[in-house]
């Protein structure tokens, strides 16, 4: 007796017999991919331009802008910069005045068309909008805030940058609508890269965030929280409180705005620096050490890479320690890189990033 095995099983059966002939008469072939050196220019990683786009002219000298609407420049279709790295990153930072000329009226065409010229220029958009810059009329808060809440914050002693108290109901109601309008209109937009998670400070740079109470820093740092679910967002490391506080909540990145300061105020600060006195214990001492893993990590230059070299900084002991603080970009605000230092900056380049 014997049994018949359906059509079905004997086909497989010659099937796989018939491949496994295939897969035994075919020849192992190795690829062993060349090594390069090049500096690739990768996205979200390296430089990133400021105000400015790929292609663009830069700052000259030792001097920058921002918090002011772009001046664009005429493109001619060349995206290489002299002096300075091709970028997928361009930062643009606005003073809230020029956002909400008038209450509760958006002038939302400065993002829209510096995200369409960055998607022009093989780039993604880095915002941050700053409440205030310096004292100067023109970088105040709008004008019918101000008429609203009055004359400057006046406890200088405390805290000589702030502009408004930022403790006044008003000021959580109307900046913290500006961010909730926004990310109704742009979170998750594909050519946003991040929103810097500003909420107080000259150019809001967030300092003293220490000093808010926990119900205001916890209300002005919902509104991103709460309008940016599917968009990157990056702290300022101020404090534990907030920095912590955000953490909690998502995952946030850092930033710091004065990368290579290695003396720029010692003699008025008893011989501070932020490379030494501040960063390395603040990343340790506000929990921020492991926040690379999950969210950008971006350093802004203190003054331009010029400047530096003026003061005779080692460039290569500040490239190393953002390095080991697992820099993703750098902000040299569009500023060119003098010419004796491109060979650590090509070696910046190719280990810059997460």
């Amino acid at each position: 007796m014997y049994f018949k095995l359906p059509l079905i099983k004997s086909s497989f059966i010659l099937l796989l017999l018939g491949l496994f002939g295939s897969v035994k008469a075919q020849e192992i072939i190795t690829v062993k991919p060349a090594e390069i050196d090049d500096v690739l220019t990768n996205p979200g990683m390296g430089f990133m331009t400021f105000q400015r786009f790929n292609g663009d002219a830069l700052n000259e000298g030792i001097g920058w802008t921002e918090g002011f609407p772009i001046e664009y420049q005429e493109f001619d279709g060349d995206l290489e910069m002299d002096d300075h790295p091709l970028t997928t990153i361009a930062y643009f930072r606005l003073y809230w005045r020029f956002l909400e000329p008038e209450q509760g009226k958006y002038q939302w065409e400065h993002f829209d068309k510096a995200l369409q010229t960055a998607r022009e220029r093989k780039q993604q958009l880095l915002i941050r909008v700053a409440p205030y810059g310096n004292k100067l009329p023109e970088t105040d808060v709008p004008a019918w805030f101000r008429e609203m809440v009055g004359d400057d914050y006046k406890d200088q002693s405390k805290v000589k940058h702030w502009q408004v108290d930022h403790e006044n109901p008003l000021y959580i109601k109307h900046f913290g609508n500006l961010i909730r309008e926004m990310g109704q209109r742009y979170n998750g937009h594909p050519d946003l890269h991040a929103v810097d998670l500003s909420i107080i400070g000259a150019w809001g740079e967030g300092e003293y965030t220490r000093l808010l109470s926990e119900k205001t820093m916890k209300s002005l740092v919902d509104a991103y929280l709460e309008s940016f679910p599917h968009t990157p967002l990056i702290m300022q490391l101020s404090d534990y409180q907030s920095n912590q506080y955000g953490l909690s909540r998502a995952n946030v990145g850092w930033r710091v705005d004065c990368l290579g300061d290695l003396g720029f105020w010692a003699e008025e600060q008893d011989g501070f620096n932020h490379m030494y006195d501040r960063y390395p214990m603040d990343i340790i001492n506000y929990g921020m050490q492991d926040a690379w893993k999950k969210a950008p990590v971006t350093l802004e230059v203190c003054w331009v890479m010029q400047h530096w070299k003026d003061e005779g900084w080692d460039v290569d002991y500040i490239i190393d320690q953002s390095l080991k603080w697992h820099i993703s970009s750098f902000n040299a605000k569009s500023s060119p890189v003098p010419d004796e230092w491109w060979p650590p900056v090509n070696r910046w380049l190719k280990r810059i990033g997460p």
